[in-house]
């Protein structure tokens, strides 16, 4: 009797997965590397790794809705005439007009302004829509200074030195001439139609002395009224932070490798940077270590989807948050209405990444005039503003449950880990134990 073996099913690869294969196939094909927007895609430790210790009989709860838990939050205290009073600690990143279409940075700023939060212009100056329509409104100053005056520096109620973000850190964006219209040309001073790269650093400055006199000479130009923000992508948090604060920044921005960018290579997402979560116990102690957490305000971005990620950041000692592409969900992005001309461009609702392209059917991501009509800025302003009052009622939620009647008093003991990883990243005990990974040399 001959004996065969039974047949076994084919396993693939967990290195050559079928993405990296289609991604070698098509470099093969193409000989060009990957551009796409949206932050990294990979799974990487994130808020969903930490869980709160609500009170019980060694803590004393407060009651939901009866008793009060402040959310405001005071930005740019330390050398501006003007900081910024915002009614919740949740603010809108900055996103570029030629990125995103003039309805939907019309309205950011109306649902920012209806949550009492502030809203930024990202790169390539300011558009009347996000001015006429923000009541706080955050001048982005980057490497580029595409659509920069002392006009609008002036206008603006605060200014924000952007040295690196999250997704690119180290690295400039790129903006292609699909998306280059006579007005994106105009406010940029840029030829129409001609592919543009924003530059990776800053032409008149090379390091932290030079930011000092940087952030004067703005100081100067507003009259020392408004704050100077100081935003770096997450690469190196204890001593970019450090450098910001000596360097004279009122508040300084941490952009994790989960925040968004409107396009650059895939590689420089997925493979550059550190996660969020890893880039906040660094940057708080910092500022601890220099007697300045909470004189310097601490915003932190990438990744933050809910009112649970909003109270997980504040207990882990950030001042507030900033969201970019949860926002442009809210405001229509990706929405599965569109899945038919989603599929038409080889992609699918919650997927489409193809921002540069400036085919995006919700009419957020785009300069095409039809594409544009699709967003009403009333309505997706109050959808922005619905999505924000549920953040901040969730993160009170969470803060009333620790006993805490402001969100700011949320502190790293309200917290646990889930893994190892993420106690070390948090600093905070894994769960059920007493160990904090890293500390006390174990």
């Amino acid at each position: 009797m001959t004996y065969r073996n039974p047949p076994t099913t084919p396993r693939k690869s967990a290195t050559f997965d079928d993405y990296t294969l289609s991604e070698i196939r098509r470099a093969a094909a193409t000989g060009i590397y990957d551009i796409r927007g949206a932050g990294a895609k990979r799974k990487l430790p994130h808020f969903d790794d930490l869980l709160f210790l609500g009170a019980s009989i060694s803590r004393y709860p407060l009651e939901g809705y009866r008793e009060r838990c402040d959310t405001s939050v005071v930005l740019g205290s330390r050398y501006a005439k003007k900081p910024i009073e915002l009614k919740i600690p949740i603010t809108i990143a900055g996103m570029s007009f030629g990125s995103l279409s003039g309805p939907a940075k019309e309205a950011l700023g109306r649902g920012a302004t209806l949550s009492g939060t502030s809203t930024t212009t990202g790169d390539g100056g300011m558009t009347e829509e996000e001015r006429g329509h923000s009541k706080t409104l955050v001048y982005q100053y980057l490497p580029s200074r595409y659509g920069m005056n002392p006009r609008d520096l002036r206008r603006a109620d605060a200014i924000e030195v952007v040295v690196g973000q999250g997704a690119k850190p180290g690295g400039g964006g790129m903006l292609l001439g699909q998306k280059i219209s006579d007005r994106v040309a105009e406010m940029r001073t840029l030829p129409i139609g001609i592919d543009q790269r924003s530059a990776s650093r800053h032409p008149d400055w090379t390091g932290p002395d030079d930011l000092e006199i940087k952030i004067l000479e703005l100081r100067e130009i507003t009259d020392w009224e408004k704050p100077i923000y100081v935003k770096v992508g997450g690469a190196r948090p204890y001593y970019d932070t450090a450098l910001a604060v000596k360097a004279g920044a009122d508040v300084v921005v941490v952009d994790g490798m989960q925040g968004g960018t409107a396009a650059t290579q895939e590689v420089f997402i997925e493979n550059v940077g550190q996660p969020t979560l890893a880039c906040i116990r660094p940057a708080v102690q910092a500022l601890q270590d220099l007697g300045m957490h909470r004189k310097v305000q601490l915003i932190v971005s990438g990744g933050i989807r809910n009112g649970a990620d909003v109270a997980k950041a504040l207990a882990l000692g950030v001042d507030a948050v900033s969201i970019g592409t949860a926002a442009l969900v809210a405001l229509g992005d990706n929405d599965p209405r569109w899945e038919a001309e989603y599929n038409e461009l080889g992609t699918t609702a919650g997927a489409y990444d193809d921002w540069h392209e400036g085919r995006d059917p919700a009419g957020i991501t785009t300069q095409d005039p039809e594409l544009m009509k699709r967003v009403d800025p009333i309505a997706a302003g109050r959808r922005l503003a619905n999505y924000l009052k549920v953040m901040t009622l969730e993160a009170q939620t969470i803060a009333r449950a620790c006993g805490k009647n402001s969100l700011h008093n949320l502190e790293p003991e309200d917290l646990v880990a889930l893994t190892i990883e993420a106690a070390a990243m948090a600093g905070v005990p894994l769960a059920g134990t007493n160990w904090i990974p890293g500390k006390n040399g174990f």
